[in-house]
């Protein structure tokens, strides 16, 4: 049986149309397929890998760390350096109200763990979302996420979830003294990124805080240099009570945080004991591969540039045929009259070695978010290919 055989009939499939490219290696910006053939990812595997695939010093610390130790405890037991090194890295780059992180494996369940937190810091039940957020496929991540299509076959999904619409500041009335959080993208990335208003997250949190809600940034896709701060709130100079991470923290390696307060997160270690669990998170190879991608962005000062090269991409993308582009960075929405369009452009750009993707509710535009570190030359290519590809297809 060849191996899209195997693909198909004994991996579950997400959909029923998978691009089904045969990955043989992954190298800086570029994926290569089992014919030779290479592919420029422009979409960094949904934001994931921002510092590029396969970067030598993440290599490094997972192998460094795997001939150590790799699983030795259950999260929260045992004293592990690689947890503590990261730990640390972040409480030094983060507020101070943002000094405790609980390390988790993914994004959804870092906003799992965000909502029950704010569940139990409060003593409310009352969940506040936005009309077409995203914020993972788990039972509770998918109840606070806005889009109604994913969502119907899943029901009864979580109780006392509200949807306001994203930076309409009249909606703010909504979050109320019955509000255990507010949780929200600063960019909603899988609506096609949408830009929140620097006065709508100022009223937001002022409202938070006059009603004692606990307000949750979500930023699994902004953070880590994807925006052009190191995560998204650094732009609008609000912080929230609970931020939420993934994707791009571990440079390639699967781990989230939820991080908070230490007094705020103390409150899941008592009333019950063992409020929230887990098993691998916190992995001492996954830590170690996130603090290394740490030190990359900080070393190399990868975000220094990351503006100037949205900027490039976006100049040398444009097209007649583009209704809109909506960019923060290395973030972008490529938006045209139909999803049908998208769709055949995507196509012809993968066909001719970039890689792009659409967006679940938003397919008429199609994302983009390259490598932080993309060379100039990299760029230059692909937009030519994407360019292009619209012009084919328009």
């Amino acid at each position: 049986m060849d191996a899209k055989s195997i693909f198909l009939n004994h991996l579950a499939q997400t959909s029923p149309h998978p691009l089904a490219i045969a990955v043989d290696y992954a190298s800086g910006s570029y994926i290569y397929d089992q014919s030779g053939k290479k592919y420029l990812d422009l979409i960094s595997g949904i934001a994931v890998s921002n510092i590029g695939h396969s970067h030598p010093a993440i290599i490094k610390a997972v192998k460094e760390q795997a001939e150590k130790y790799m699983h030795v405890m259950a999260y929260g037991e045992f004293i592990q350096a690689p947890q503590n090194k990261l730990a640390k890295k972040l409480a030094d780059l983060l507020p101070e109200v943002l000094d405790s992180s609980y390390f988790v494996n993914s994004g959804a369940e870092a906003n799992e763990g965000a909502l029950k937190l704010a569940k139990r810091i409060t003593g409310r039940t009352e969940i506040v979302a936005f009309k077409k957020s995203y914020h993972g496929s788990t039972h509770g991540a998918l109840s606070v996420s806005g889009n109604e299509v994913k969502k119907n076959a899943f029901r009864p999904l979580l109780p006392d979830v509200k949807f306001l619409e994203f930076n309409n500041p009249d909606d703010l009335v909504g979050i109320t003294e019955r509000t255990a959080a507010v949780i929200i993208e600063p960019i909603q990335g899988d609506a096609g990124v949408r830009i929140a208003d620097q006065n709508y997250l100022n009223s937001l949190r002022n409202r938070c805080t006059e009603v004692g809600a606990q307000l949750i940034f979500d930023e699994i896709q902004t953070g880590f240099g994807r925006t052009g701060k190191l995560f998204a709130f650094e732009h609008y100079g609000v912080t929230p009570d609970i931020l939420t991470i993934a994707k791009a923290f571990g440079g390639g390696m699967p781990i989230g945080a939820f991080i908070s307060s230490k007094p705020k997160m103390n409150s899941l270690t008592h009333n019950p004991m063992l409020g929230h669990i887990t098993t691998f998170g916190g992995h001492p190879v996954n830590c170690a591969a996130a603090l290394a991608n740490i030190e990359v962005i900080q070393n190399d000062r990868l975000i220094d540039r990351v503006e100037s090269k949205g900027k490039l991409l976006e100049e040398l993308i444009a097209h007649p045929g583009i209704k809109e582009i909506r960019r923060k960075g290395l973030m972008f929405a490529i938006e045209f009259e139909t999803a049908d369009l998208v769709q055949k452009i995507v196509k012809r750009c993968i066909e001719n070695g970039v890689i792009a993707f659409w967006f679940l509710s938003c397919p008429e535009s199609f994302r983009l978010a390259p490598p932080i570190n993309i060379s100039d030359e990299d760029i230059r290519e692909g937009a030519r290919i994407i360019h292009e590809a619209i012009s084919t297809c328009c």
